[in-house]
């Protein structure tokens, strides 16, 4: 049991072994050619189909539906009969407002008549003055009786068109809340009865909640792209209409609704789809782009270079001295028009864009420059101008700080931020070079760099750093336990040695 024990243990650590040797021979980094390439940064959330503005068709009249020529889904013009109420009592009181209109008329043709005779026996004095009075009021009342029944017509005939329910907007029927032979009740008596629901459907919304992370980059007028399951090999184009001003907490996530117009003609998107929405924030065409997983943080430098096998220091000095000769354009110009501003000072080194540095003692500015200029044409500087570098970038570091956030894969800012700054390791001449660069707008799978690195370039995508730091310890765990290689095997071998002896 001993021996099994013993040799199940040695086949665990040789095992053990054979994967760290696979690890370490497996390849560190994957090299990416700078090339131009399209950025759209997009802000994603999921919304539902509904139509901009729902109808909910009532009768003015009650009574019981005799006619419904319309179903669930149809589609119907402006005007087109939905439904026709029983037009018993209206037509009704339509004949009783004929006639009452009918009455006051020949009351009134009476009344006029009796006015005409009453003014011509009131000028020859045969009769008096208040007769003649009463018989301006008679014609009055008659006349005012037939403004009132005329009145009394047209709110029949009103009632009686009203029997016919139409359609108040061309769309489609959404539901039917009420079926024929349903009694339906007006609105002035008790709110009314809800006969069907219908909508325009040419353009529909889509009601999306946007996390607040997200919100800052929303704008109405910005283009959105739409999926939805019913059709997963197609997309829709809407628009931002609005961004809703009140905010909704679900299980601790703020979000805020936005709004997206979608144009429809074909009715394809349904009210109540399920949809995916990306909502495009910003767009860069053609330009310079590098994986984001290649981007590293001062901090995590180190972690990089342990990767590649280069000296940490020495690549320090080259990101200083990089960082030092990076001069933008209009920097250049003007040195060229005031070349005393370019002056350097006794003691210090001013680097072109604008950074004073303080030297140290016995160090040049001349010395400084020329060791900057072989190191950014891809010399191998001497240990000499190693070292003087590191005199003059190293303590200039320490003095300023220069932490940062993670990177190489934790270096993820905020996505479609831009004005950032990293470092990248890149590939030129054969030789590998740590590199600051500035970046611009990102999709979190690339990234748009604005100055440090050339079409001609190749960046280096390595492994994260907390990925390196766990490779890291768990060698030094397995050298632990190993003591440097595998005892158990030494024992053995060393055992038939002393047996001969």
């Amino acid at each position: 049991m001993k021996g099994l024990f013993r040799a199940g243990r040695v086949a665990i650590l040789v095992s053990g072994a054979t994967a760290c040797q696979k690890a370490q021979t497996a390849p560190l980094y994957e090299a990416v050619p700078v090339a131009r390439r399209d950025i759209v940064v997009t802000a994603s959330a999921a919304g539902v189909v509904q139509p901009i503005l729902t109808f909910s068709v009532k009768s003015k009249a009650w009574g019981e539906i005799i006619e419904m020529p319309v179903q669930t889904g149809d589609e119907v013009r402006k005007g087109q009969l939905l439904a026709r109420i029983d037009p018993r009592i209206p037509q009704q009181n339509l004949a009783q407002a004929q006639a009452a209109l009918d009455k006051a008329r020949a009351q009134l043709e009476t009344a006029t008549a009796q006015l005409k005779r009453s003014e011509a026996l009131y000028r020859s004095q045969s009769i008096s003055e208040t007769e003649y009075e009463s018989s301006n009021l008679a014609h009055a009342t008659a006349s005012a009786a037939v403004v009132n029944a005329e009145a009394g017509l047209q709110t029949a005939r009103d009632a009686m068109e009203d029997t016919q329910v139409r359609a108040p907007i061309t769309g489609s029927i959404l539901e039917l809340d009420a079926v024929l032979r349903t009694v339906i009740s007006s609105p002035t008596l008790g709110g009314g009865t809800v006969i069907l629901k219908t909508a325009n459907l040419d353009t529909v919304q889509d009601s999306a909640m946007v996390a607040e992370t997200d919100i800052g980059r929303v704008q109405p007028g910005l283009p959105v792209t739409i999926t939805v399951d019913a059709f997963p090999n197609r997309t829709f184009d809407g628009t931002v209409l609005k961004i809703g001003p009140q905010a909704q907490i679900m299980q601790n996530v703020t979000s805020f609704p936005v709004f997206v117009n979608i144009p429809n003609p074909g009715h394809l998107l349904k009210p109540g789809m399920n949809t995916e929405i990306r909502i495009h924030t910003g767009r860069r065409d053609g330009v310079l782009a590098v994986p984001y997983a290649a981007l590293r943080t001062p901090r995590d430098v180190a972690s990089g270079a342990a990767v590649l096998g280069l000296d940490p220091q020495l690549v320090e000095q080259q990101i200083a001295a990089a960082t030092a000769a990076a001069a933008p354009q209009r920097r250049a110009g003007d040195s060229t028009a005031h070349p005393t501003s370019q002056a350097q000072a006794p003691g210090t080194f001013t680097t072109p864009n604008g950074r004073v540095i303080t030297l140290p003692p016995g160090v040049t500015a001349d010395q400084v420059q020329q060791a900057i200029a072989k190191m950014r044409s891809g010399a191998e500087p001497t240990a000499a101008e190693r070292a003087l570098l590191a005199r003059v970038f190293g303590r200039s570091q320490r003095s300023g700080g220069g932490g940062g956030g993670g990177g190489g894969g934790g270096a993820r800012g905020s996505r479609g931020g831009s004005g950032n700054s990293y470092i990248v390791f890149v590939r030129r001449a054969g030789n590998v070079t740590a590199v600051p660069i500035k970046t611009g707008l990102s999709d979190q799978d690339y990234v748009e760099v604005t100055a440090g690195v050339e079409e001609k370039d190749t960046v280096l995508v390595l492994p994260s750093a907390s990925l390196v730091q766990s490779q890291q310890q768990f060698r030094q765990r397995f050298q632990n336990v190993t003591g440097g290689g595998l005892p158990g095997l030494r024992q053995q071998q060393s055992q038939p040695a002393a047996g001969a002896r």
